[in-house]
């Protein structure tokens, strides 16, 4: 599970029963976000990668289908408030549910069971059960992950449709930097447990700084070019023992000496744009990024947006 999760796991489990007045919580790095709910756990909600284990868990174990089991999920959290909700309230509601995310036929497919649904409307359900809570936050863990690329496309239109809609925070941890194209207007790029770099969508795609974020650019798929894709030399290191220094210090040609004794701090790029890389320090020699970069970022310049690059 990412660190980013682990970390809300941890928020949680502080902040159950009590209350949380609106204020800044600090999460990695020092960036920070405002929590405005009585209770992080009905703040925030997430939709998770294996939707299979989360939706078939209960429902070979008790037989249960689909709509009983978000009904029994909105009961759930509707424990924790201040209103109670009958199981004709949570019916309602959980067709209504299933009606907001593109499940056809929904008073019909609640009385249906896991096998009956296809990858995409699994994830379509799952989707439906991290809403029941209405939060303000939705974490989406690898949501696409599994699925073909024209089901990715449309569950991720759901959820770029359901921000909109619901004006929804929607936090998406992936590894795929064309998902990341698709749904992001602000980027955290993680590396080992730690934000290396954070700016807008603009900002990290049209002028990267860290020497892992160029790393990824390279390496994603680019159908505009025949060059030969860019693999990461060595392995993450083994954070139970953290090298000394920058984590990515052993994987980066750009390494300074300094690299290896002492981490780097975050340096501003501008007011949206920061990154933690010791080559941004006035003192620094002056490094490009690589020619593969230089040529995406010409190319998408061109083309007219990221995902034409």
């Amino acid at each position: 599970m990412d660190t980013y999760v682990r970390a809300q796991k941890l928020e949680k489990r502080k902040a159950a029963g009590r209350h949380i007045p609106k204020k800044q919580r600090q999460f990695a790095d020092n960036i920070n976000m405002e929590l405005y709910q009585h209770n992080i756990e009905l703040t925030i909600d997430k939709v998770v990668e294996n939707y299979n284990n989360q939706i078939e868990k209960a429902a070979t174990a008790d037989f249960s289908n689909y709509g009983i089991e978000i009904i029994d999920y909105i009961k759930d959290k509707a424990s924790k408030m201040v209103y109670k909700v009958t199981k004709t309230m949570a019916k309602d509601r959980a067709i209504n549910l299933m009606e907001e995310v593109g499940i056809p036929e929904p008073r019909k497919r609640y009385k249906q069971y896991p096998f009956q649904f296809s990858g995409g409307m699994r994830q379509r359900v799952v989707i439906a059960i991290a809403l029941s809570a209405n939060p303000d936050i939705l974490i989406c863990d690898e949501p696409t992950t599994a699925l073909d690329v024209t089901i990715q496309a449309q569950i991720l239109e759901l959820i770029n449709e359901l921000k909109r809609e619901r004006q929804l925070t929607v936090i998406f941890i992936t590894h795929d930097l064309g998902v990341v194209a698709n749904v992001a207007d602000r980027i955290a790029v993680m590396y080992a447990g730690k934000i290396v770099e954070y700016g807008t969508s603009e900002d990290v795609f049209y002028s990267p700084a860290h020497p892992y974020t160029w790393a990824l650019l390279s390496s994603m798929p680019d159908l505009d070019t025949k060059d030969k894709l860019e693999a990461i030399p060595g392995t993450p290191p083994d954070m139970l023992f953290p090298p000394k220094g920058d984590a990515f210090a052993v994987r980066n040609k750009y390494a300074l000496k300094i690299d290896f004794e002492e981490m780097p701090p975050f340096f501003d790029i501008s007011p949206t744009h920061k990154a933690a890389t010791w080559l941004l320090h006035p003192d620094a020699p002056k490094v490009e990024p690589p020619k593969i970069i230089l040529d995406r970022i010409e190319r998408m310049q061109r083309n007219g947006g990221v995902n034409n690059g």
